[in-house]
């Protein structure tokens, strides 16, 4: 009997697997909660197994068939060699085991091996191409510091603006008074939310600022200008690395899409396949013929 092939998908908001035979049939699949290793590492660890249990469940297999998989996870948080050891030491109990990031499986997925680059915007955002036999990255280094146009930096700029209103330092909107309620109702509410709160914590309300901004609010649609003009630079600087196609990918991508430049839609591609494509696709190469 051949190998099965895992793909697993670690992201700041979930984790989510998909199981085929070595011919690529789809058996089955399975998410679990937020997966950034990066930030939380046993969290991840726990989420992409309940993900793992669940494709395998759907299959029809049993924990014993693990010594038969080949799996690859990309995982957000793994550019650090540390950290990447941590989660390659985690005992899924599978045949064989490549841990490598979210952004080599998504661009896997997206060109099958070709040349490219894609722009993953949800929870976080960051670019990240090929071009022969060189690789190109930018932003993905955490919210704090990059992922301009991300989930998680709208999300927080969000508050920091319901905040600002809340205490009068700045104008009020719809937008602001239904962040100040949906998180508390008060300025120590949102404080205490602020000391909390994880990536993908901040990336829950940024659909609620994307619906805003298409409703007219004007304090939305200050955000999403930032965001946009931050997605938009991403997309250029891929651009000048000599990248001829891209594409976006990620939760926030079809809400970004409409908002681009004319000019920068035409170096948009459709992608071929989706991040876990990617990942059974470098499963079947470990797994050899």
């Amino acid at each position: 009997m051949g190998r099965f092939l895992l793909g697993m998908d670690g992201g700041g908001s979930n984790a989510r697997a998909r199981l085929a035979d070595d011919t690529g049939r789809r058996l089955g699949e399975g998410t679990g909660g937020p997966a950034n290793v990066g930030n939380d590492l046993e969290g991840a660890i726990v989420a992409l197994e309940a993900a793992a249990s669940e494709a395998l469940s759907a299959a029809g297999l049993s924990r014993q068939d693990r010594s038969n998989i080949v799996a690859v996870i990309g995982a957000a948080g793994v550019g650090h060699p540390l950290v990447a050891a941590k989660l390659a030491a985690a005992p899924f109990g599978f045949h064989s085991f490549r841990v490598v990031t979210d952004a080599e499986i998504a661009l896997e997925g997206a060109f099958a091996g070709g040349d490219g680059a894609i722009l993953i915007v949800g929870t976080g955002s960051q670019g990240y191409g090929r071009v022969g036999e060189r690789r190109v990255r930018f932003g993905g280094w955490g919210p704090a510091l990059s992922d301009g146009g991300s989930g998680a930096v709208i999300g927080q700029r969000a508050v920091r603006r319901a905040l600002e209103a809340h205490e009068g330092l700045a104008a009020a909107s719809p937008l602001t008074v239904a962040i100040l309620d949906r998180l508390g109702g008060t300025a120590a509410a949102l404080s205490a939310t602020g000391k909390t709160a994880r990536p993908a914590d901040w990336a829950a309300l940024a659909p609620l600022v994307f619906r805003y901004a298409d409703a007219g609010d004007p304090v939305a649609e200050t955000l999403l200008a930032t965001a946009t003009m931050e997605i938009e630079a991403l997309i250029g600087r891929l651009a000048a690395e000599g990248v001829g196609r891209i594409a976006l990918m990620g939760g926030l991508a079809a809400s970004y899409r409409p908002r681009l430049s004319p000019r920068l839609t035409l170096l948009l591609a459709e992608p071929l396949g989706d991040a876990l494509e990617g990942a059974l696709g470098l499963a079947g190469k470990d797994a050899g013929p």
